[in-house]
């Protein structure tokens, strides 16, 4: 055979392998996250294959984000997959199939939107959008279409987040609970549109009723003791937060969930305006997955005297008091601290603060003052060319600061409970799983391979451990990883350089929401409280 008949054959299998293996194969893309029930994941397939059956496709792969927010392509694996298919070339499909433009994104650019289908269109792969009453063939009125539907998909959720917080804010100021946990020494009780009681909800429980609606009330009597002790011992025996926590587990108390107790969650009791009745809302903002905010006083919604109280109102406020005592401090006063310690030490590093009893911990200096250099400069102290070690460390204190409220805001979101040490790094999630946080910094050694550079872990007996990596410029996280701690076992070395073989892609994610889904939104069982042996002696 001539080499013009040999292409002429391989052209013509080609164009009949492209027209039953490429051509008419299609995907679906379906998500799903809180809409209503005309959008639910079996409903867009069926309206899928109805299109794809009149369009003579075959809907070779599905991909579907369940329980997914639109507003950004974060968090949606399936997106993520698909879209990496695409730009890979894995994908062995031409169409991708979708329900209408908001279940593409309703992301708040709408060039974000178009972005991720330009991205398609030039791998050669088209998106087609079923419901919709325009064919997206790319002319005018189609491109105008769709960025009116990109303009309202983003408008809607930006209108349900203002709807949504009046609503929570009314039910607030109604008196009744919002949502959450309650706390120990507190239950939800289930109340109809008259506010008679109905019954009392175990953990895990919710109303089926949308009338019906959720306040608090006192639990049982030992919890109600345990958190009037917490505060007696804390205002009147002056006894610390550690102290009390020590004295409640030689006795066997539990927490709610089972666990024993600690110096975060005693703190987390005294500061609770629940135990005086007070329900309160909008001490913090996470509106659209933007920026992650701490409200001042004055706008927070509140309803005073909303629940029955269980502790007295003065011996909580004396207790507030005391904890504003512990904590106030004047810039001065620091400083001057700060240069009475470089006079008998001789130098100064965030070791020799943590060290001095009379001294804040040094994370204090670098939130009141924005690093330990900037102290040092205040009274005049210049350190070793060694300080860019401290810039590291203080620049590590902030991105896990900043991190740690976004994952404790979103864990309360979901229902679970949060408590974060800072002086270790330690998060707690639902009292019972302990996660060390840390920052990898990247190491660029010339021609040397790229490095990450992890500190010793201020604590060890935890569950896992969060490792943020850096980006080559160390500018932003690249992604994060989620170690078991044993995995991650520090030497007595300060300091650990690690390679890119030492990051397993198994413990590797682009964002925090799956640890959210897999973690923060589940409630650990109630453990058997642990009986007290009496002594012999």
């Amino acid at each position: 055979m001539s080499i013009a008949g040999y292409d002429a054959v391989q052209h013509k299998r080609r164009s009949k392998d492209d027209n039953d293996w490429g051509v008419r194969r299609a995907a679906m893309y379906v998500r799903m996250s809180t809409d209503l029930q005309k959008y639910s994941i079996k409903n867009q397939a069926a309206a899928i294959a109805e299109y794809a059956t009149r369009r003579g496709l075959n809907i070779v792969r599905e991909y579907a984000d369940e329980g997914r927010s639109g507003l950004r392509v974060r968090g949606r694996e399936a997106l993520q997959a698909l879209i990496s298919d695409v730009q890979s070339g894995r994908a062995d499909f031409r169409y991708i199939l979708v329900h209408d433009v908001s279940r593409w994104g309703r992301f708040q650019d709408a060039d974000e939107s178009a972005y991720y289908e330009f991205v398609c269109r030039e791998a050669g792969v088209q998106v087609l959008y079923c419901a919709e009453q325009f064919e997206n063939d790319g002319s005018v009125s189609s491109t105008i279409l769709k960025s009116v539907k990109r303009a309202m998909a983003g408008e809607y959720s930006r209108e349900l987040s203002k709807k949504v917080f009046v609503a929570q804010c009314r039910i607030v100021k109604l008196g009744f609970w919002r949502g959450g946990t309650p706390g120990f020494g507190l239950r939800r009780q289930l109340v109809d549109e008259n506010r008679k009681p109905k019954a009392v909800l175990e953990i895990g429980q919710r109303k089926s009723l949308q009338t019906d609606r959720i306040i608090l009330v006192p639990g049982p009597r030992s919890e109600v003791r345990t958190i009037r002790r917490i505060f007696e011992s804390f205002v009147t025996q002056r006894k610390s937060r550690a102290e009390i926590a020590s004295e409640l587990n030689a006795e066997g108390s539990l927490t709610e969930r089972g666990n024993p107790w600690s110096m975060q969650t005693i703190d987390i009791v005294l500061r609770n305006e629940r135990y005086i009745g007070h329900n309160v809302f909008n001490r913090r903002s996470y509106k659209l997955h933007k920026t992650l905010i701490d409200n001042p006083p004055e706008i927070w919604i509140r309803r005073n005297n909303a629940f029955k109280a269980i502790v007295a109102p003065d011996i909580f406020a004396k207790a507030q008091k005391l904890i504003a005592q512990r904590h106030a401090i004047s810039d001065k006063e620091m400083l001057d601290g700060l240069s009475r310690l470089w006079r008998k030490e001789g130098r100064l590093s965030a070791a020799i603060i943590a060290g001095a009893k009379t001294l804040h911990h040094p994370i204090t200096y670098v939130s009141r003052f924005g690093s330990l250099i900037n102290a040092y400069e205040k009274i005049g102290y210049r350190p070793d060319p060694q300080c860019y070690s401290m810039v590291i460390a203080a620049k590590a204190e902030s991105i896990v600061t900043s991190v740690v409220k976004k994952m404790m805001f979103n864990i309360e979101r979901l229902g679970g409970t949060a408590t974060y040490f800072d002086e270790l790094h330690l998060l707690t999630i639902n009292d019972d799983l302990k996660v060390s946080v840390c920052v990898a910094f990247s190491i660029n050694d010339g021609p040397k391979p790229r490095r990450w550079q992890i500190r010793k872990l201020k604590y060890k007996k935890t569950d896992l451990v969060l490792v943020m990596r850096m980006d080559s410029s160390n500018a932003k996280i690249q992604d994060y990883y989620w170690f078991p701690t044993v995995h991650l076992a520090l030497s007595n070395d300060k300091k650990r350089r690690m390679t890119a073989r030492t990051f397993p892609e198994k413990y590797r994610h682009d964002s925090l929401n799956s640890f959210y889904r897999d973690y923060a939104g589940k409630r650990p069982p109630i453990r058997k409280k642990r009986a007290v042996r009496a002594s012999n002696k």
